[in-house]
């Protein structure tokens, strides 16, 4: 540093270094450093038999043979934090950082469990995503967010930052935003490393290691990396918005307790019975089993065009029903379900429809009766169901014609409505015989009736 004579510039050097090295004291001051000691104070180890040690200042897990996931965690809860650390990782198995999480005699014998941010070499590439362990499984997988899918470098240290404040978690990678979440499940919790159980011969004795690992929890807000606007926030808050999504232009399509908006798809009022509202769940009974034999089916007041539709939705053993768009209700006043587009929900394991139709084109997730789902946000993946008696997410996007089913934040089906590919399809399924079937410029949206129970919430809807 260069200073001139005049006494009056060289205080003012002197004072703009004191003031640096005092915020540089500060800085350090306020994080904590999570890196244990040589005998892993701090922390302890749950679950499997994993080995972990301490070499040249990284924590260093390893592999063994015929043991479930191992966990090394705190033994200190945190709830509000920023973590920072690096993580390098063998890239033939995946591995992944607990934050939040537990381990309680009263659930699963003591399996730990809670969110995990993944780490994951494979070509899947969806380190940064979060996973609930034993749990809900996926919750922020990475298919849309195409960037954050490349931040993590395999062969290489990266570095990690998670900043876990109120109900959101936000995650990046070597600088790159990988994940958006908002959730309330849980407040607090350990942090945990992990390692894997393996099933390969050629993956024991493989190594995850952790070093630089350090936390803050105290004023988060002056610490907080500004949210990438291309990285779309999912929510699970129940029956509510969160502040992003109101921003954003989403609204709720049902209120967690009562029909307003809602009424039968073949009358002017919602049904007296047979749609149960209760506990912020809209329940559609059980009757007979079939389509629109019981309550019948229930509709939107408005009519959409260009819109992104999400709910949540849980089927019962052996359950059938749908959600249908761009519905006309005038065009079946008789016996059966109102006519739309359907995304099929449905158990495809013990419903016989799931055998019925072409090419599994009548499946859960599926444009029923025309386009079969698959999974087109990972190749050779499943579609990503979360099982009979769990909590899924149904999204359906319109825009322009172009149309997209999700299931669980993975997309299933995508085609446009005003396609010769679509007017193809249309004219080989049961709709045939209604004209312009699915090209409507805007429809209703509807919850079907099929004789079986399935429980609805946080239905949430933006139009374009």
């Amino acid at each position: 540093m260069h200073f001139n004579n005049h006494p009056n510039h060289f205080l003012s050097g002197i004072f703009m270094v004191l003031l640096t090295l005092s915020f540089v004291i500060c800085n350090a001051q306020n994080w904590q450093s999570l890196m244990p000691d040589q005998d892993l104070k701090g922390w302890k180890q749950l679950g499997g038999k994993a080995s972990y040690e301490l070499v040249s200042g990284a924590i260093v897990g390893t592999t063994v043979p015929d043991t479930p996931n191992s966990f090394l965690t705190t033994t200190k809860d945190y709830g509000d934090f920023i973590l920072e650390l690096e993580v390098w990782l063998d890239p033939s198995f995946n591995s992944g950082v607990q934050i939040r999480s537990h381990s309680i005699q009263e659930y699963m014998d003591g399996r730990v469990h809670g969110y995990q941010v993944e780490l994951d070499p494979s070509p899947r590439a969806y380190s940064g995503g979060i996973y609930d362990e034993a749990r809900r499984f996926w919750l922020y997988p990475l298919a849309r967010n195409p960037k954050g899918s490349k931040a993590f470098l395999n062969g290489q240290w990266n570095k990690m930052r998670i900043e876990a404040i109120g109900s959101s978690i936000s995650t990046w990678i070597n600088g790159i935003q990988c994940a958006n979440l908002t959730d309330d499940l849980t407040a607090t919790g350990f942090i945990g490393l992990q390692v894997h159980s393996v099933n390969k011969p050629e993956q024991i004795g493989k190594h995850v290691k952790w070093r630089n690992i350090r936390i803050l929890t105290d004023d988060l807000d002056g610490y907080r990396t500004p949210q990438d606007p291309e990285v779309p926030e999912f929510s699970y808050l129940i029956n509510k918005l969160s502040e992003h999504e109101t921003r954003t232009g989403w609204r709720l399509l049902w209120d967690g307790k009562s029909s307003e908006g809602w009424r039968s798809a073949k009358g002017t009022d919602f049904p007296e019975s047979g749609w149960n509202m209760e506990d912020g769940l809209l329940t559609i009974e059980a009757t007979d089993g079939g389509e629109s034999t019981g309550p019948g089916d229930i509709i939107t007041s408005q009519q959409f065009s260009d819109f992104e539709l999400e709910l949540e939705f849980m089927l019962t053993e052996g359950a059938n029903s749908g959600i249908k768009y761009f519905v006309q209700p005038t065009l079946n006043l008789g016996a059966g379900s109102a006519i739309g587009c359907e995304y099929q929900l449905l158990d495809d394991k013990a419903h016989p429809d799931a055998q019925q139709g072409v090419s599994k084109n009548r499946t859960l997730a599926g444009l029923y009766d025309m386009i079969a789902p698959e999974n087109l946000s990972v190749a050779g993946r499943g579609k990503q169901f979360k099982g009979i008696g769990q909590w899924n997410k149904a999204g359906i996007k319109s825009k322009n014609g172009k149309v997209s089913h999700w299931l669980n934040n993975e997309k299933t089906v995508e085609y446009d409505r005003y396609s010769p590919m679509f007017k193809a399809l249309v004219a080989y399924s049961k709709y045939q015989k209604w004209e312009d079937f699915g090209q409507w410029p805007q429809g209703h949206i509807l919850l079907q009736d099929h004789g079986n129970a399935v429980h609805f919430r946080s239905i949430k809807i933006r139009e374009f």
